[in-house]
């Protein structure tokens, strides 16, 4: 279970709204990749088990962990792969961590 206080933290709620509204990010909300009792991010295994993703997919992985602490490089013009779907839900994290 997320805890409350997360869904508002500029750090997470970008992370969070990728993996909850992503399809195959929904899979990895587990402690093995996010633990919420320690509040920490595996972004190593997070890596690892997206090998052999779709592009679009390491994309919005990617976005997610940079949005989450900056140290994870992303580039934008890989957003061109991105459906309609996935580019509003990209947009929208965004916004959560840079906007509100």
């Amino acid at each position: 279970m997320i805890p409350s206080h997360l869904m508002q933290d500029r750090y997470w709620k970008g992370l969070l709204y990728i993996f909850l509204n992503h399809n195959k990010l929904q899979n990895y909300l587990k402690p093995d990749f996010v633990d919420f009792e320690e509040l920490t991010v595996h972004t190593d295994a997070l890596i690892k088990a997206s090998k052999g993703w779709s592009p679009s997919e390491t994309f919005m992985l990617s976005l997610a962990l940079h949005l989450f602490n900056g140290h994870n490089k992303v580039d934008m013009s890989d957003a061109d792969r991105l459906d309609d779907y996935n580019t509003e839900i990209a947009l929208k994290a965004l916004r959560l961590r840079y906007a509100e």
